[in-house]
This record gives C-alpha cells, structure tokens and sequence, in this order.
C-alpha cells in the first residue's frame, strides 16, 4: 500500500501561534479553487477535525503514533486520503513535543518524517524581527531528516514589519516565507470548548471560514504551499496490520451507532472496523426521537454533549424507556464519554438543575466550569466484558468537563485506566455493558470489535 498524494504538514513552533486558524483558512481558500482536500490533525483531538471536516466536506482523521504503531498510522493516512487531491495535517503543540522530552514519539515532527510530508512552520512574529531567523534556524537544525520547506508569519503589525522578518528568516536558513497574517486583522476562533462542536456542524461559524479565505487568498501564497506538498516524496505501508486478515472473520450483524448533536465523537476507524469485519452500522438519532432501530444485535453511544440537550433528552421518555428496555434485555453496548453520562440516572448542570437520564448506570453526572481530564488512557480490563477479555489492554483518550458520582457502594468498575496523573479504576461493567469516560482507539487493539461482534452475534440468536 502506497500514495504519491501531495500533503503538507501545518507545524507551529508552540501553541497558540495560529495552527488552527491558518490551517483553517488555507483548507477553505483551496477548496474555492476546486481542490479536494483531506484534512488530518495529529494526536487525539476532535473538536479541529471537526473544523476541517465542516470546511472540506471530507471526515478528518487522527494521526498519533502513541494508541498505534507507526504502519497502522501510515496506513490510516492513506486510506485516508483516497480520492483527495492534497491532504493537509494539521499538528498540536511545538512542532518537537511529544511523549517525553528525550524524543520526537508522537510528535507533529515524528508523523512529518514518517509521512514523508514537507513541513510548512508557523511562527508568531510579534514583537520580534531578526530573531525569528533564530528560531526558524533553530527548529531546522533540530533534526536534518525533517524537511521544513516554508515558513509562515502570523502576528505581524504590518506589511513592513513582515518583510523584516521575511528577509531576515529567508537569508540566515535559506527557507521561503510564504505568507503571513496581520495582528488582529481577522476575527479569532472560538475558544475550545465542547458544545463548540454542534454550533460548528449548525454552519454557525461558516462566515467565519469564508473570512479566513478571503485573508489567506491575499496575504499567502497557495501556489507556492501547493507546489511545497506536491514535492513529499511517496509514502509505503510494509506491512497492512489493521486490515490484512479482516476477510477470514466476518460477523453478519447490525450496530445501531447514536448520532447527532448530542451524540457526536467517533473516530472514524473504530467504524470501519466494525464494518471490515462485516457489521452494518446503522445510525439513528436519539435527539430527535428515534428509536433504537429494530433490528439491532449491537449498540455503540459515543461521545458528545448530552449536558448541552439535557432538557431535549429528558423530555423523550420513549426514548429513554427504549434504551432502558434494549439494554436489560442483553444488547451488548458500549458507551464512552457523553454515552456515558446519557446511561446514568441524572446529569445536573452548573445551576444545579438536574435531568433525569437512562438510569442503567447508578450513579450521576455532575458538570464542572474546569477542565475534569485531558490526556492519553491505556485502559487494562479487571474482568470478561463485552470490548476485552480480562488483562487485556488498550488506548484511548479522555476529555471532559463532568465528573461522575456512584450512587452504590461497590461500583463495578470496568479497567484500569493509566495516564500522566497515575493508575486508577474507572468505566462501569455489566454482563452486556461497558462504560466510561474513555475514548476508546480500535485500532489500538481490534480484537475489541471481534469480541463485541461476537456478542451482537449471540445476542441475534436469542432475539
């Protein structure tokens, strides 16, 4: 498996330099030129896919290198970018942070260079002029494999201060500065935050895209950007991990997939792979009053807002009863995230109001004004369920603003979950039932589908 596609990676030499929005704009100012273009983000984020996804009209994609190997990120890349013309990557942090400090694993850097992907470096020129040569010289030295083939200038004061820094950058690293962006000029993106997602697909921030074009179109030079991801060098996957021997194991069954406003975040692998391995998905959405679809074996609620429609979600008493209902009756479920909080008996919102919720799961869902958990989760199983078997491991990520509250003694707590901030026990497990405020990566570990399929096919014959 291999792909010529001409990609770029967008890179900032820290947070906060203007990744999103310039990577934002050029997607939007290409794609008025008629060009289809696939976006990616590195790391586990979802709400720039979400960005990119809403300017392309194509499904971005995660690239990490830390919930899978390098192939399978390589592979995802290209199956990624079928019948796209460029593919943009879009990175996350300084363009070197990673895992540790001692190395480039999974970083935008290590994704650049397995990629093959010239990188186009933005840096925040405010308040300096000769010394950004310095820290552009600074990142091209850092590791020679890496191609930085163009720089862009964002936070200037002006059309003179830009070219101080132009010139200065281009004759100490020999590097071409492309473009750049005016202090302030443009409007700035919303904070990040999750009912951000919604007002997003709602086409709310639309003008704001188009905005963002117009600055590009005259401020970078795209034919140049264009002409810098036409020349990354051909990208091969040796070997095909995740989808090699999907053929001898198939599992005729339907997996009913909650999506809409309130139930949103799926990467778009764990799909796939539940299809590659011969599920229907079947998506329906609860927001809106439909039922679990009849003819379910499966059921898959993932991440969202469900806090943001609490009122809309409680007011569907048929549709609560009918999740209550499926899942008594052995509909082997996974629910991560928002999923989770909708299975719990209430969730209460930052006035104190409460909203009663499915009641499977006891235990309530208390939202919070700080950030609750951030970060990488290597989840090891504590008993037989229905994604792994007992010491099985995966990956995933959290990111949410609640916490979660027992409303029993002797929780039945799911896994293990690992992070930065040490091991502890989280998600919640029943017979035909696993829980919890992880997002679970399939490809981490695709004997989750296997497992989960198998379920459904039980539970198919018995309905």
């Amino acid at each position: 498996m291999k792909t010529q596609i001409p990609r770029v990676v967008i890179a900032g030499t820290g947070s906060g330099v203007g990744k999103t929005t310039l990577t934002i704009g050029i997607m939007a100012a290409l794609v008025k030129r008629g060009i289809t273009v696939q976006g990616f983000k590195v790391g586990p984020d979802y709400i720039d896919p979400t960005y990119h996804t809403a300017v392309t009209k194509r499904e971005s994609r995660n690239l990490d290198t830390w919930m899978v190997d390098s192939e399978i990120m390589k592979e995802i890349f290209i199956r990624g970018s079928l019948g796209a013309d460029l593919a943009i990557i879009e990175g996350v942090m300084g363009f070197f942070d990673g895992k540790d400090p001692l190395s480039d694993r999974g970083s935008t850097a290590e994704i650049s260079r397995l990629l093959n992907a010239p990188v186009v470096l933005v840096i925040n020129a405010e308040g300096v002029a000769r010394s950004a040569a310095a820290m552009v010289l600074g990142f091209k030295q850092m590791d020679p494999r890496i191609n930085i083939a163009g720089v862009i200038v964002n936070q200037v004061g002006g059309y003179r201060h830009y070219q101080l820094v132009k010139k200065a950058i281009e004759d100490v690293t020999g590097i071409p500065v492309i473009g750049y962006l005016i202090k302030n000029q443009i409007m700035s993106i919303p904070e990040r935050h999750l009912g951000l997602v919604p007002a997003i697909e709602r086409g709310e921030l639309n003008p704001l895209f188009q905005q963002l074009a117009g600055s590009i179109e005259e401020h970078i030079d795209l034919d140049q950007f264009i002409q810098i991801a036409k020349k990354a060098k051909e990208v091969i996957v040796n070997h095909s991990p995740m989808f090699q021997s999907l053929s001898e194991r198939r599992y005729p069954v339907t997996i009913a997939v909650a999506k809409d406003e309130a139930f949103h975040f799926y990467y778009p692998e764990n799909l796939e792979l539940l299809e590659q391995y011969g599920a229907r998905i079947q998506y329906f959405s609860p927001l809106a009053g439909e039922t679990i679809p009849v003819d379910a074996d499966g059921l898959y609620i993932g991440g969202g807002f469900p806090e943001e429609f609490a009122a809309q979600l409680t007011a569907q008493k048929k549709i609560i009863a009918d999740f209550r209902k499926k899942i008594s009756q052995g509909m082997p479920t996974f629910a991560e995230c928002g999923g989770y909080m909708f299975l719990t008996e209430e969730i209460i919102d930052h006035n104190g109001n409460s909203y009663e919720m499915v009641g499977i799961i006891p235990a309530k869902v208390q939202m919070q004004q700080r950030l609750a958990a951030l970060g990488y989760r290597e989840i090891t199983a504590l008993m037989q369920q229905v994604l792994l078997n007992k010491g099985e491991t995966a990956r995933g990520h959290e990111f949410h603003y609640s916490r979660l509250i027992p409303t029993i003694e002797n929780y039945p707590y799911a896994y293990k979950v690992k992070g930065l901030g040490g091991e502890f026990s989280d998600g919640y497990h029943q017979e035909n039932l696993v829980a919890g405020y992880t997002h679970f990566y399939f490809p981490s570990n695709p004997n989750m589908v296997i497992h989960w399929l198998e379920k459904a096919v039980e539970y198919q014959k018995k309905r």
